[in-house]
């Protein structure tokens, strides 16, 4: 197996505070820019797997980073440069605490609330005589709060959102106008890539001048589902279970094997043979997502490659 990168302690000069998420690691410096290392950790249903994914972390960094790249005309983002494979860095933001999810199909969680019956998600009305997967008339935002480590995150709507003054009408407005010009883009290289953009979700922080801003990841394959086009009318007309790319698949396994993140249900053990597998799944996520070829970093010394070119751009 290839090495992997789970966990980090470095401390670089100027450096704050570390904050850990599911998969991420977030080192403050100076209070003004922020160094995010992307681990190799895998979570699903809001649990870290105990085991690396040889190249995830890499993978989630390029995609996200090229995908910043590619929108900047459209939306502000957080990124400055990436010393690192593995790494970006970027300005200090004051998240919002929700994540503005957009679904252009009805697909994952809002079909499973629509198969309970339910024909409203975050207070946004869903059309009846729908089947799963089947594409929404227009693209709808079903906002989530951002949850704090271990917890879940929770739908909210529009208007709770408002008024419990969790976002001020004058910000969401652009956070909703801004979730809407990154899907349309996403969607518009998606399509060039014979993929589907299903949906997704984004988040944003506002910099200490108060201008929004993107940040986190985009369009990633942990943030976002994709169906491959090709094939996608005739399975929606057989009611065939659509050709996804995301991490669906490791979901898919889990459940499988009697677990979904439920209180007392024990973690599957995850062999070195499907671990593997996981890997190159996600290089064939990133190669179809991006029309790269994905090109291995050295993970000889995963730990010391990091921190050296950490090192070298703060210098």
């Amino acid at each position: 197996m290839s090495q992997t990168i789970t966990n980090t302690d470095f401390t670089f000069p100027g450096q704050e505070n570390v904050y850990k998420g599911k998969v991420r690691e977030v080192y403050n410096i100076d209070n003004e820019q922020l160094v995010m290392i992307a681990t190799d950790r895998l979570s699903a249903f809001d649990v870290v797997m105990p085991k690396g994914i040889p190249f995830k972390g890499q993978i989630l960094n390029q995609i996200a980073t090229k995908m910043m790249e590619d929108t900047k005309d459209i939306v502000p983002n957080w990124l400055v440069a990436t010393p690192d494979p593995n790494v970006a860095v970027g300005y200090l933001c004051q998240p919002f605490k929700v994540e503005m999810v957009i679904r252009g199909y009805l697909s994952g969680h809002a079909a499973r609330e629509y198969k309970a019956g339910k024909r409203s998600l975050c207070g946004v009305p869903m059309p009846e005589g729908m089947k799963e997967n089947d594409k929404f008339p227009e693209p709808i935002i079903t906002p989530s709060t951002k949850a704090d480590q271990g917890d879940h995150d929770e739908d909210i709507s529009r208007e709770a959102i408002l008024s419990k003054g969790i976002v001020s009408e004058a910000d969401y407005l652009v956070l909703e106008n801004y979730t809407r010009a990154l899907f349309k883009r996403g969607t518009e290289i998606a399509a060039k890539r014979g993929l589907i953009l299903v949906d997704t979700k984004y988040e944003f922080g506002k910099t200490k001048d108060g201008e929004i801003v993107l940040i986190d990841e985009i369009h990633t394959p942990d943030s976002s589902r994709y169906f491959y086009a090709d094939g996608y009318k005739e399975r929606q007309s057989k009611g065939e279970a659509q050709k996804q790319l995301s991490k669906e698949f490791v979901r898919q396994w889990l459940i499988s094997k009697g677990f979904q993140g439920k209180p007392g249900q024990e973690i599957p053990e995850m062999d070195d043979a499907y671990i593997q597998s996981v890997s190159e799944r996600y290089i064939e996520l990133y190669e179809n997502i991006t029309g790269d070829t994905f090109i291995k970093a050295d993970v000889s010394n995963i730990q010391k490659r990091i921190e050296e070119n950490v090192l070298a751009y703060l210098k």
